[in-house]
């Protein structure tokens, strides 16, 4: 007997995902009085500035914090290149700094190279890890556990939307911003919302693709990084990742007939510019989808969930995005699960 074909709704990623919503509500129901000790600490002494350090699906969490921290708590925040630290021994001075690594195994050895000499060097360590006994956590000075779960699907789905959560819910009581802290209240029940979102269209148009551009912005450019991993990696389909301002520094050229975009807009100062160049490459002949609050689908315009903050947004994007590009994975052949030459857990040095 032949064997069944696999279907987006029997994979790992396509299980994984659908729990997103009640692992962000336990994350914010555990972690709450370990954050209120954190934010304590932190507005008592406050930060010079700010350092993530992260890999892959992480450092495109890490994306999403910079712009949170820095539109919100205004506070500069860099990426640190963990290859200093861990290849060409230097020592970055972070005296004063607020030192956030972001790991999903929390047991990469530059990450854990980078976060010894931040400490050393007199940073507050923080880490995000969804194994809160890793060694990352044992050197932190605070452990802000994901409490994603098991995450069996090589393709990381939960656990990067968990890191967005916990950079969300820092934010929101660091900086006590009452619409902001309102907005993470409501997330678990708008990320709900975002899983019954259809996004067939973009699974139709890009089954036969070979190459794409996904667009974000600001506080969406993590997402549009996420999104062009993910469609390499489950899909075989090769991606890139461009604000919606810089494709316009050169990238831009190769847009015309038969390129793709799928473009993701914000419901903030960031929005309209996106909408522009979408609609931009549209009028070239490219296929171009938007997903952007406030639009009626159709058309190329893809439905979201209600986003009651901009900051929220993102969150919702990716995880409506990631039903879509599961399917797409199944449609074109691929098991996201087991992408070729991959495994669930990278160690670099």
């Amino acid at each position: 007997m032949a064997a069944r074909a696999l279907r987006a709704e029997d994979t790992l990623m396509f299980a994984e995902a659908a729990e997103t919503a009640d692992a962000v509500a336990r994350q914010f129901q555990a972690n709450a009085a370990v954050i209120d000790a954190l934010v304590e600490r932190l507005r008592a002494d406050p930060p010079r500035f700010i350092v993530t350090c992260a890999r892959g699906s992480s450092d495109h969490a890490a994306t999403y914090g910079k712009y949170l921290f820095e539109t919100t708590l205004g506070l500069v925040t860099a990426s640190a290149s963990p290859s200093v630290g861990s290849v060409y021994a230097i020592q970055p001075k972070m005296e004063g700094a607020l030192f956030v690594a972001i790991s999903q195994s929390g047991k990469s050895p530059d990450l854990l190279r980078n976060a010894e000499i931040a400490k050393a060097a007199g940073a507050t360590v923080v880490a995000l890890v969804n194994v809160a006994d890793s060694p990352l956590a044992l050197l932190a000075d605070t452990v802000l556990p994901l409490h994603a779960g098991p995450e069996r699907s090589v393709a990381a789905t939960k656990s990067y939307l968990c890191s967005l959560a916990a950079l969300l819910q820092l934010t929101a009581r660091w900086s006590g911003d009452t619409a902001l802290l309102e907005a993470a209240d409501g997330l678990p029940a708008a990320l709900r919302e975002a899983w019954a979102q259809d996004w067939t269209p973009v699974v139709d148009g890009l089954r036969d693709a070979r190459n794409l551009f996904v667009l974000g912005r600001g506080l969406g450019l993590g997402a549009a990084q996420e999104a062009a991993l993910k469609f390499k990696e489950t899909s075989g389909l090769h991606a890139e990742a461009f604000s919606s301002a810089e494709v316009k520094h050169g990238p831009m050229a190769i847009v015309g007939p038969g390129f793709p975009v799928l473009a993701f807009g914000q419901d903030d100062d960031t929005g309209a510019s996106t909408a522009a160049v979408a609609a931009e490459f549209r009028q070239r002949g490219a296929p171009v989808w938007l997903a952007m609050p406030g639009q009626s689908p159709g058309g190329g315009r893809l439905p979201l969930a209600a986003s009651t903050h901009p900051a929220v947004t993102p969150l919702l994007t990716v995880q409506s995005f990631y039903k879509a590009v599961n399917a797409l994975a199944v449609a074109r052949g691929h098991n996201p699960d087991l992408p070729p030459h991959l495994n669930k857990v990278t160690e670099t040095v």
